[in-house]
């Protein structure tokens, strides 16, 4: 087998690249969305991958080793054993990694969801911890503590409850669960996951902004919840107007809306149409000797 099949292992560095391009300079709705994708193609191709190298050892079965003793044939060898059964190793750890981020995320939603009753779609907790989150499920709902209640005013409330029901209506959970699970199977992916999570709630602020007709009040509410969080842990991978790098939010707040103009989007969609064709030609070659073993 060719160097393809190892490339895609590699090209998720493209995505990283992209998700530091794209975090300051785009809107956050066309970065997140080419991020999620580009990080949920690379890292299934590097899942593909690696499949294939493990799939290699198939000539190793006892009924292929007595094939390939026999005079006068010769299987082909595609990648060395040592190689298929690092892949193997890697492969187990990436889906045993996958499977442990989908239990978490699994989890919390389901520990905040334990918080109390929803009315009206918020449900308003009596913890002294100040906290607002959206939670997300069916229906999907706000959970607001007391202690975060009592450190804002009824319009920083306002734009809270805004920016939290933004998260719920665009689904934001999925793309950060998404690409936390991609960054799971393939590490380089980590900064395109980091820069999501900073996007969705880019993009919620903005939604919240828009709805509201007011910027500064978004960034001030923003600017106060993460005070007063600050000796609390958010619990991970909960999305809350505390969220992400908080004086980026409120800097970008304090700007105009931002703009996004197509070509910054080339990098990703540049990995993505790479690791289709480099898997292609992969997934071509294993299929070549897959002949060879079965036609000796």
């Amino acid at each position: 087998m060719t160097f393809t099949v190892y490339l895609p292992l590699l090209l998720p560095v493209l995505v990283a690249l992209a998700a530091r391009q794209l975090t300051d300079r785009a809107r956050p709705r066309a970065a997140v969305l080419a991020l999620v994708a580009a990080s949920v193609l690379t890292a299934a191709a590097s899942v593909w991958s690696l499949l294939l190298l493990v799939l290699t050892l198939f000539d190793d079965l006892p009924a292929m080793v007595a094939l390939d003793s026999r005079p006068g044939v010769h299987l082909p060898e595609p990648v060395p054993d040592r190689v298929a059964v690092t892949a193997a190793v890697v492969l187990a750890a990436c889906l045993l990694n996958l499977a442990r981020d989908v239990h978490r995320h699994r989890s919390t939603a389901r520990r905040l969801r334990d918080a109390g009753p929803a009315a009206g779609g918020v449900v308003v907790a009596d913890w002294d911890e100040p906290l607002a989150v959206a939670v997300p499920g069916r229906p999907g709902q706000v959970l607001m503590t007391t202690g975060m209640v009592r450190v804002l005013d009824a319009d920083e409330r306002r734009a809270v409850l805004a920016h939290e029901r933004a998260h719920l209506a665009h689904r934001h959970h999925l793309a950060v669960l998404l690409t936390s699970a991609a960054a799971s199977v393939n590490p380089l992916l980590r900064p395109a996951r980091d820069a999501v999570s900073f996007l969705v709630e880019r993009w919620a602020d903005e939604e919240a902004a828009a709805g509201l007709g007011n910027r500064d009040l978004v960034a001030r509410a923003v600017a106060r919840a993460a005070l007063a969080t600050a000796d609390f842990r958010t619990p991970a991978p909960a999305l809350g107007v505390h969220g992400g790098v908080i004086v980026r939010r409120v800097k970008a707040l304090h700007r105009p809306a931002p703009t996004t103009a197509t070509w910054r989007l080339a990098l990703p969609a540049a990995a993505v149409i790479a690791c289709l064709v480099l898997e292609a030609n992969a997934t071509l070659d294993f299929v070549d000797v897959l002949r060879a073993w079965l036609t000796n």
